[in-house]
This record gives C-alpha cells, sequence and structure tokens, in this order.
C-alpha cells in the first residue's frame, strides 16, 4: 500500500509538471521564442500555446513594447578641443524577436555603445557653439546611424533625444560673462537709440516751439504797429482838426517841464533856451486868449474861464519854482567843477520869472490898453 501510493503520487506530480510545460499562456505584447533540443522552433505569440514536454523550451521572452532608455554621461570632446558632458535619452522597440535573440547577444548594451560612438564622431566635428545649438541635427543624424545598424537586429530606433550638454565649469563662467556683456551691449544700444529718438524729438519739438513763438513776436509786433500807427494818426487827425495855436503848445510845453525835473537820475538839468520864450508866450496866451484871431472862446469854456487862469498860474509859479531850483543846481554844480578858486564861467543866468509877469504879461496889457 504505501509503495502504491507513492507511486501514485510519483505520477502525479509527473503529470503537473508535463501540463505545466506543455501549456504557454504568453501576454499582450510579448513574444517568446521556443527552442527544440537547442535549436529555433518557433515563436509563441500572445494567448494559449502548445508545447512539446521536455523537448521544447522557452529561450527568451521579448517585450514588444517601446521602450525608453537613459544612458548616464558621456564625455565628449568637441573640435575646439573642449571636454563636454552628453545625458542622451533613446527610444526604441524590437521588431523581430528572432533577430533580436539570435543576431545580437545584448542588444541593449549594443545601442549604448554605438549611440556613445556616433555622438563622439558627431560632436567631434561641430565646436561647442555649434554644439549647443545644433541639438536637432545631431538628433536626425543619431537616429539616422542607429536606425541603420540597428535594424538587421529586429530593432526600431523610433527617437534619439539628447537631454543635456554640460561643459566644464571654467567654460560655463566665459560663456555667462560673454552673454552678460552681450545683454550689456544690445541694452547700451536701445539705450542710445532711445537717447537720440529723445533728443531728436526734443529738438523737433524746440524748433517747431521757436517757429511758432517767432510767428506770434511778428504779428505781435504788427499788431502794435498797426496800433501804434492809428494812434498816431488819431491824435495827428485831433490836432489837425481842432487847430490848435501856438499858445495852447506853450502851455503843454510849460506842463511837461516839471515832469523832465522831477527825476530820480537827473543830477544835471540844461534849461533850454525857449524856456524864457516860453513863459512870455504863455503870459501872452493867458493875457490875451480872448482877443485872438482863430482862438475864441466858445461859451461852454468862458463859463470856466476862472478856472483856467487859476490853472495857468498854478502851472506858471510850478514852472517858475522848477527853473529857480535848476539855476541853483547848475551853480552848485559849477562851484564843485572849479573847486571853488577860478573864476565862475559859465551859462547867464536867467532873469527871474515871476508867476505875475507871467500872467500880466506887459505886451498883453499893451494890447488891452
Amino acid at each position: 500500500m504505501t509503495f502504491v501510493a507513492v507511486l501514485l503520487i510519483a505520477v502525479a506530480v509527473i503529470v503537473v509538471v508535463t501540463l505545466a510545460k506543455a501549456v504557454r499562456i504568453v501576454p499582450q505584447q510579448r513574444q517568446d521564442v521556443v527552442e527544440r533540443l537547442g535549436r529555433y522552433k518557433r515563436t509563441l505569440n500572445p494567448g494559449l500555446n502548445l508545447l512539446v514536454p521536455y523537448i521544447d523550451a522557452v529561450r527568451t521572452k521579448v517585450d514588444m513594447r517601446e521602450q525608453v532608455v537613459s544612458f548616464p554621461p558621456q564625455p565628449v570632446i568637441t573640435s575646439d578641443n573642449l571636454v563636454v558632458s552628453i545625458d542622451t535619452v533613446l527610444y526604441f522597440k524590437v521588431v523581430d524577436s528572432v533577430r533580436a535573440t539570435y543576431e545580437i547577444s545584448n542588444f541593449l548594451q549594443a545601442i549604448e555603445q554605438l549611440t556613445v560612438t556616433t555622438l563622439r564622431n558627431v560632436i567631434g566635428s561641430l565646436d561647442l557653439e555649434r554644439a549647443l545649438t545644433s541639438r536637432e541635427e545631431i538628433n536626425r543624424h543619431l537616429s539616422g546611424v542607429l536606425d541603420e545598424t540597428t535594424g538587421r537586429w529586429g530593432i526600431k530606433v523610433t527617437r534619439v533625444e539628447i537631454k543635456a550638454i554640460e561643459p566644464p565649469p571654467s567654460i560655463r563662467d566665459s560663456m555667462e560673462k560673454q552673454m552678460r556683456a552681450e545683454r550689456d551691449r544690445r541694452a547700451a544700444i536701445l539705450n542710445a537709440e532711445g537717447l537720440k529718438q529723445s533728443q531728436i524729438l526734443t529738438a523737433e519739438g524746440e524748433k517747431q516751439a521757436a517757429v511758432l513763438r517767432a510767428d506770434g513776436d511778428r504779428q505781435a509786433r504788427i499788431l502794435q504797429a498797426e496800433g501804434q500807427a492809428k494812434a498816431i494818426r488819431t491824435v495827428f487827425d485831433a490836432i489837425h482838426q481842432a487847430n490848435p495855436s501856438q499858445k495852447v503848445l506853450a502851455y503843454q510845453y510849460l506842463q511837461a517841464l516839471p515832469q523832465i525835473a522831477n527825476g530820480s537820475a537827473n543830477k544835471v538839468w540844461i534849461v533850454p533856451a525857449e524856456l524864457t520864450k516860453a513863459l512870455e508866450g504863455m503870459g501872452g496866451a493867458l493875457g490875451g486868449l480872448a482877443n485872438m484871431v482863430g482862438d475864441v472862446p466858445s461859451p461852454e469854456a468862458s463859463k470856466g474861464a476862472g478856472e483856467v487862469e487859476r490853472e495857468a498860474a498854478e502851472a506858471a509859479q510850478a514852472a517858475a519854482s522848477a527853473a529857480q531850483e535848476i539855476h541853483d543846481e547848475v551853480r552848485v554844480a559849477e562851484a564843485q567843477a572849479t573847486g571853488g578858486n577860478a573864476p565862475q564861467q559859465g551859462l547867464p543866468a536867467p532873469e527871474p520869472v515871476s508867476p505875475e509877469s507871467l500872467v500880466n504879461d506887459p505886451s498883453d496889457q499893451r494890447e488891452r490898453g
């Protein structure tokens, strides 16, 4: 009984192991390479597959999905003898599991070494500046070389990407300084162009302002001149229409003399020779104002005759006082100039004129007699 039980158990184990070796379930996106007695027999596709137990064996299980491999940084020398470190990322997929199994022992290692050698060939023909700016060109070249070489291995390289290109620290510092200098240069150029444009606009604005200011000044001068001309014309027409006599002009002349003498900057005032004649003419005008030809007063003027005589007397008194003050100042100036020793030589002193003589002129009395 014991021997029979052991035999039955052994047979059951053999049956189970045989069934396990005979039945093979392959998942999706995977292929199993089967060998019979050490020789390639067939490839198992996804699903349920039957094998000959103890004769057929699975050599490799090949993943048919696209795979991503990141290679460690590789030192590469550029054409200008600079060592840079390049990281690459490889995308590939197995399209023929049999060739990937039998054509090469380790296709992943082979791809890595092929990528490194191709990178060295490509980067060795470029300088650092071009290597940093020609990543697309390097990727295309790597993809072409790897796809052509790995095609006979049953592998399709779909994409190669350069993840990073790291130059030496000293070169990075130099590149940063160069970049900073370039940006400073661009900033200086932009500032200079902005300053130039601002100065041009400022100059144009000042030019237009000066032109407008000059035009406004010209218009103002023209209008002022026209106004002065019109004022002179109006005064001249008024004088011409009024037909003033010589006595009225003399009276106006006497009214202007005190204003001339009251100037703060007047130190010496030359008495004009016409002063005595003007005073005499003023006296005659006041005395014979009613009897002059062409100067007959109007009824309205006769009403204020007393006021006119009073104003004329006050004007004559002010003119006489101003003349006497001027005469005294001239004497003092001559005395200071000669030092008080030399004989006084100068203008003869005019005869003192009294207001009564201006108002009561003898010639006027004779005319009245």
